[in-house]
């Protein structure tokens, strides 16, 4: 019964450390764009390549 005593406010203590953070990262915008990089990658890229100064033998 004693131990309830400690876990109790460790765990409230470790809520209020998860919630901070959580709030912290939402607030410098760290949940903004979820999808964009993801779709990002599967694009092709329009641009064409650079041609090469090397001439093939």
């Amino acid at each position: 019964m004693e131990a309830l005593y400690l876990l109790i406010p460790l765990s409230v203590l470790l809520v209020f450390g998860a919630l901070w953070l959580f709030f912290r990262a939402a607030d410098h915008g760290q949940f903004d764009d979820l999808v964009g990089p993801g779709l990002r990658v599967l694009q092709d890229d329009d641009r064409p390549p650079a041609p090469d100064d090397k001439k093939p033998d």
